[in-house]
């Protein structure tokens, strides 16, 4: 068993993606390569991006803090605290209208 405060990592990483030249912040709170399942926290600064790249497997974002809006082609989702968007299986971006901090969970396909 292992416990991680989210709070706490929203916190840590806001402040992260604040200062980084990037705009953002981000972790695997859960999986990685040997498992199925992963969950990444992500940060972004206010106006900052993650471009446009391919779904790796079945995905939703969950909005911890903060307002995103997520584009695929002509479509866009806005996304607030509480909310869960399910990514398409297309091409996408993310873009933070204001600081925002989302948990993204893939489930990847074993080859």
């Amino acid at each position: 068993m292992h416990k991680q405060s989210l709070t706490a990592l929203v916190r840590h990483h806001l402040e992260a993606a604040s200062i980084a030249s990037s705009g953002r912040s981000a972790d695997t709170v859960y999986g990685g390569h040997q498992h199925v399942l992963r969950q990444t926290l992500v940060a972004l600064r206010a106006g900052s991006r993650l471009d446009e790249h391919e779904n790796p497997g079945e995905a939703t974002l969950q909005v911890l803090h903060g307002r995103v809006t997520l584009v695929s082609g002509e479509d866009r989702w806005n996304g607030s605290p509480g909310d869960l968007l399910t990514i398409p299986d297309a091409r996408h971006a993310l873009e933070a209208v204001e600081s925002s901090v989302v948990l993204l969970t893939v489930a990847l396909t074993r080859s």
